[in-house]
């Protein structure tokens, strides 16, 4: 590992038993409250997508919307929220999916992104993928040109990859 990645590695906080016994939430907030791993973060996201024709970057909510953003002004691109069911105003299309621990459903508008679209999907974390697997879902049915996925961390050891299509280019800054 590289020493900007073992600086990211080091500074995210690991919290047991959260949200349920048994979990071991990784929390990327402190990577975001240190000016420098933020600064590394949009680097390292940045270098990746750069020469991509990136259109849109769609933010899982909610930790999606903080690097999602930054993502996509850095690329000169449009930003897109999925967002849990009931916040988006306008008409949306709906995916539900099984996480580790319940069932959840993710939403977007339906004039998200068109056929013209070279788009990422960011999240924070890949464990076990469904998230981010409804995302693409939602993501698909507008018939974009390319989707690639993308997180801050994946949990190697959960295999959350093994779930996208083998056309989505999965990829992660930290893998743990």
């Amino acid at each position: 590992m590289d020493s900007k990645k073992e600086k990211l590695a080091k500074s995210v906080r690991n919290i047991p038993d959260f949200p349920i016994p048994g979990i071991q939430f990784k929390d990327v907030t402190t990577l975001f409250k240190d000016p420098e791993c933020l600064r590394l973060l949009s680097d390292m996201l940045y270098e990746m997508y750069k020469d991509r024709g990136i259109t849109k970057v769609v933010g899982v909510e909610s930790r999606g919307f903080i690097m999602g953003p930054i993502l996509a002004t850095r690329l000169g691109a449009g930003f897109v929220p999925i967002r849990k069911p009931g916040k988006l105003p306008a008409e949306t299309l709906e995916e539900s999916y099984d996480k580790e621990y319940g069932t959840d459903t993710v939403q977007i508008h339906k004039d998200a992104l068109d056929e013209n679209d070279i788009v990422v999907p960011h999240d924070d974390l890949l464990a076990t993928g469904g998230t981010m697997e409804a995302a693409c879902k939602l993501v698909k049915k507008m018939h974009p040109k390319k989707v690639y996925v993308n997180f801050i961390i994946e949990l190697k050891d959960l295999d959350g990859a093994s779930v996208f299509d083998k056309d989505v280019e999965v990829e992660s800054i930290l893998t743990l």
